[in-house]
């Protein structure tokens, strides 16, 4: 008898099944191919059906933070359900104290939310983990990774300074003309507006630093699917209603790798994302490229 695989699932196929017998999808007669980036030697290889994505799996040994969201978030919902009902019990120190009971029941609402919405983001990186939907994948050298993080951190604390300054002559505009115009409270005003300022540098400082230790600490690694991409830790889909891949080529500045671009629309219409992703030199992405474009 025949045996073959199931190109989805791996399960063992018996001669003429049209559906496999364990995941349940239907099955094509020729085939099917998966392309990924063995990470080991940084060449490509072609697994057939034949390989069992198991196999697959042990070399992309990398922890779906996405489930880590999702643990939290219940944990929080968890802590904040007790709380809620405490203030109903007459044995507890919170007894009729009902603010406690809205504050947590919102909290336990925005955490069950949180805990939906990174649980469908966590099945999708999954599917790239697994080999299900990958295309590629790679692992950023020493020197690749800290020229990406560069990029970002660079990137980043230029785009919060034009927004600080931005900011900053629009404070000393209006609270200058309160401070100008209005007899009592100069000082009060003057000491807000240094305030505002202040805190904004502060952040606009800040947030960059915190990234770039956040990068820092990233496993390094790429994988790429259609609509999928995660890089050095952080997960990016265009998989939703109204969105999509809008840009990809290869890039040879700031460093060799891929440029793509991706938008999504939500309650505030149509938003653009652009990511940089580094790769080594010797990968020939061209092939990659197109595939994605398609």
């Amino acid at each position: 008898m025949n045996i073959q695989y199931c190109p989805h699932c791996g399960a063992k196929l018996e001669e003429g099944m049209k559906f496999c017998p364990k995941c349940g999808k239907e099955l094509i007669g020729s085939k099917k191919r998966n392309r990924i980036y063995n990470q080991e030697s940084d060449v490509r290889k072609t697994i057939t059906n034949e390989a069992n994505i198991e196999k697959i799996n042990k070399k992309l040994a990398i922890e779906n933070n996405q489930n880590q969201i999702v643990k939290r978030s219940l944990i929080v919902a968890g802590i904040f359900g007790v709380l809620m009902v405490l203030p109903f019990m007459d044995w507890s120190p919170f007894a009729r104290f009902w603010a406690l009971t809205m504050i947590s029941f919102f909290v336990v609402l925005i955490s069950l939310i949180i805990a939906w919405m990174f649980r469908g983001r966590s099945k999708k990186l999954q599917t790239l983990i697994s080999g299900e939907n990958l295309l590629a994948s790679w692992i950023m050298s020493a020197s690749q990774k800290k020229r990406y993080i560069d990029y970002l951190y660079n990137q980043q604390k230029g785009q919060n300074m034009a927004i600080l300054a931005s900011i900053a002559v629009i404070a000393v505009v209006v609270f200058g003309v309160f401070i100008l115009f209005i007899d009592e409270g100069k000082l009060v005003m003057l000491g807000v507006m240094v305030g505002l300022i202040i805190f904004l540098a502060l952040f606009a400082f800040g947030m960059p630093l915190y990234y770039r230790f956040s990068n820092q600490k990233g496993d390094g690694q790429v994988l790429l699917g259609a609509k999928y991409a995660y890089i050095n830790g952080y997960f990016h889909n265009w998989d939703y209603p109204l969105s999509g891949l809008s840009k990809i080529k290869i890039i040879q500045e700031p460093f060799y790798g891929i440029d793509l671009s991706y938008y999504y629309t939500d309650r505030t219409l149509k938003h653009q994302e652009e990511i940089l992703i580094p790769a080594n030199e010797e990968l020939d992405l061209t092939s990659l490229v197109q595939t994605m474009k398609k």
